[in-house]
């Protein structure tokens, strides 16, 4: 009976997040199916991070924009147009390749496109959360985006990999473009609401340079919510340095092997549906920021396990650990931020969270994939500079380079996640702020 009415208080959240969950797994397609062809294309790191690089760069710069944007306008309409422009420039990808005129660079460019794009429906998917479902679910509704997330991780791979080979990109291409198309009708079948005005609201509308950086000031007026920011930036600052060569290392370890790279993802899809099952049917801790920080140490250490394996024996388990983390971190992250912002707020202030924690993204990305190329992988070729003293851990081959630079970065996860322990404002986030219902911002 619980249960049936805690789906009951989801139902427009469902119906949304499964038209998202279509999309996903389509979206989820084409990228693996443009890492293959991208890496069989250039052969280096580089070219695989700089789309992610591009992404994220749209994603930080469009944020501040975004967030006032979100708070203005109707949150359905933006959804629906957000799909839509994802949607096309999937199209004009697959017309590039049928007419052989397909080229990296333009990758490069529908990426930054769809970051900016993807930015302002996260944006507004997000703060349409705490609109769609009650209070007590915040936990649960964001754990089902991790469901749908690392689900797509478990099926995407999978498809990818298979298809491929027998209707090539331009098939996965259209198949992403049909998942846009269910994401839109669901879209159109429910009401979002609006959030409600109040009297105490601001007035920032008078002065857009204002309200562009209302999220900014409210955030730096709140040291706790400051402290989990800059605690999230640095760790996705490492996660980042060590995603930017976490496919090229796969790919050069197995000797281009499609299907290692798509057993790693799967790994990762159980992991991540594991752990936001767990999440979604539990609730999570009390004290969320336990959860916050314990899921960061657990996803460093599974990660040094993974870097420091050279074969799918270590790389399944240790992905799938990796991943289990990753929803509680997620989860309870958001429920944090969904409980203490007033609705008609959370557009602005999630943007600054949002930009906050993404603007290490793109450097990540961008330094990671070159540090591997120029850097840690001529050191550990045979007779390179770090061979002698870490060949004996990493090997000296193809990848060794890449797995020394990916174990660094898990290694500090695992430290960014105690040392936020140390912080009394951080480890008390959720004593010291009031929820937005029990007193005004």
């Amino acid at each position: 009976m619980r249960i049936t009415k805690q789906l009951a208080s989801l139902r427009t959240f469902l119906i949304i997040w499964s038209g998202q969950t279509a999309s996903i797994v389509g979206s989820y397609m084409t990228t693996f199916a443009l890492t293959l062809w991208a890496w069989q294309l250039t052969g280096q790191a580089t070219a695989l991070a700089l789309v992610y690089f591009f992404n994220r760069l749209a994603n930080v710069l469009i944020s501040p924009l975004a967030g006032m944007i979100v708070d203005r306008w109707n949150r359905k309409l933006l959804l629906v147009a957000c799909d839509a422009a994802v949607g096309l420039s999937t199209l004009i990808i697959l017309l590039l390749y049928l007419t052989n005129n397909l080229q990296i660079w333009h990758i490069y460019v529908t990426s930054t496109i769809n970051g900016a794009f993807s930015c302002l429906q996260l944006l507004a998917y997000s703060a349409s959360v705490s609109l769609l479902v009650p209070k007590e679910q915040y936990s649960r509704a964001s754990s089902l985006d991790f469901l749908a997330s690392y689900g797509a991780d478990i099926i995407a791979p999978a498809l990818a990999a298979s298809f491929y080979y027998v209707i090539g990109l331009s098939g996965i291409l259209c198949i992403d473009f049909i998942t846009f198309a269910i994401a839109v009708t669901t879209l159109l079948l429910v009401p979002i609401p609006q959030p409600p005005r109040t009297p105490t609201e601001p007035q920032p509308r008078k002065n857009i340079r204002q309200e562009l950086f209302f999220g900014f000031r409210y955030i730096l007026a709140r040291p706790s919510l400051m402290a989990l920011v800059v605690v999230m930036s640095v760790f996705q600052l490492a996660h980042d340095f060590g995603a930017a060569v976490y496919s090229p290392m796969v790919l050069a370890r197995s000797d281009n092997n499609a299907t290692a790279l798509a057993s790693v993802s799967m790994a990762a899809g159980v992991g991540g549906v594991f752990g936001a099952s767990l999440m979604s049917t539990w609730g999570g801790p009390k004290r969320r920021i336990h959860a916050v920080l314990m899921s960061m140490v657990g996803a460093g250490l599974s990660k040094t396990v993974f870097g420091l394996g050279q074969n799918l024996s270590i790389w399944v388990p240790a992905q799938f650990c990796s991943s289990f983390n990753f929803p509680f971190l997620g989860s309870c992250s958001q429920a944090i931020w969904l409980s203490k912002v007033r609705p008609d707020w959370q557009g602005r202030v999630f943007a600054a969270s949002s930009m906050s924690v993404m603007v290490t993204s793109p450097i990540g990305y961008l330094l990671g994939g070159s540090l591997a190329d120029y850097v840690f992988e001529p050191a550990m070729k045979p007779g390179g500079s770090l061979a002698p003293v870490f060949g004996w851990i990493f090997g000296t081959g193809a990848g060794a380079g890449m797995a020394l630079l990916y174990v660094f970065c898990a290694i500090c996860m695992l430290l960014i996640g105690l040392a936020g322990y140390a912080f009394p404002m951080l480890r008390d986030v959720e004593k010291v702020m009031p929820d937005h219902d029990a007193a005004v911002g």
